[in-house]
């Protein structure tokens, strides 16, 4: 495949203004993005509140996305519980590089069943699939040698975002994945370690807040700089924890309205962060900062 996801991408947040998106918002965060260099885009993610948002509004994001990457790949999210939804999903959005599918939510299917929804899905996707594994969400995880038998079987299937949190599970795919299968950390605070066990990347959350230490980062990490990353991981780490005291993107949404980006608007279910979340925030910035 001509497309790689390698490096830094952000898990893009939707900004809301008003309760509708808001566009403007957006299309500046991409622009900071790129500007301060990250390596690729994923709109449509769990960071994004995707599943409250309308076809028409996922296809705007997507559009504004990819009218201001200036040349980074996008990956957007499509994934559902269901075939049908995803590959409707998959048709809305093809404008996009390559599709992230997550693990069907949800339904709690057998490795068996998931072997076969990913294959159906990538086989029938015009552009590369990404599986997401992120069992937090989703109830089920999707095991190494099912991730495996994929990256095997199905040409189509290029790559993994992994947020299980499972090491050792990761590990065992990096270890015995083909050749141009990418592994991608889905939490920030694995990343050092599993780029170090040879992982490709991250779709970082904290990137949204912090593009240019995360590029960086991930950068030292790529080039095996190994103390230079871990001082850098030590600087990061309270950051990486604390978008996580409050679901994602509870906290990275205080984080870019205390900074100016956008307001500190979600839809429901998610609301705002406590008080005592927007406190720590802001210390956690001033720290940074």
């Amino acid at each position: 495949m001509s497309i790689v996801f390698k490096g830094c991408g952000t898990a893009l947040v939707t900004p809301f203004k008003g309760g509708e998106v808001d566009y403007n918002a957006f299309a500046a965060t991409v622009d900071w993005q790129v500007e301060t260099g990250i390596d690729f885009l994923v709109p449509l993610g769990t960071t994004g509140e995707t599943p409250t948002l309308s076809e028409s509004e996922k296809l705007q994001v997507l559009e504004v996305t990819r009218q201001h990457a200036q040349g980074r790949p996008v990956m957007a999210g499509v994934g559902s519980n269901s075939v049908k939804a995803t590959l409707d999903n998959i048709r809305l959005l093809q404008d996009a590089d390559a599709f992230l599918v997550v693990v069907p939510f949800y339904n709690k299917p057998p490795q068996r069943g998931l072997y076969q929804y990913f294959k159906t899905i990538a086989e029938a996707a015009p552009k590369p699939v990404i599986l997401y594994n992120v069992p937090g969400r989703t109830g089920t995880n999707l095991e190494a040698e099912t991730t495996l038998a994929l990256a095997r079987d199905v040409k189509n299937i290029i790559g993994i975002k992994e947020a299980s949190g499972k090491l050792d599970q990761v590990r065992a795919i990096i270890k015995g994945r083909p050749e141009g299968f990418a592994v991608l950390s889905g939490n920030d605070d694995d990343t050092f370690q599993l780029m170090k066990d040879g992982a490709d990347g991250v779709i970082s959350v904290a990137s949204n807040v912090f593009p240019s230490a995360m590029a960086d980062f991930v950068k030292a990490l790529r080039e095996g700089r190994w103390d230079e990353a871990e001082k850098m991981n030590k600087r990061l780490s309270p950051l990486f924890n604390n978008l996580f005291v409050e679901p994602n993107p509870i906290p990275a949404k205080a984080a870019m309205a205390q900074l100016g980006l956008m307001e500190n608007s979600l839809r429901l279910p998610l609301v705002k962060a406590t008080e005592e979340t927007e406190k720590l925030i802001a210390q956690t910035l001033k720290d940074l900062f």
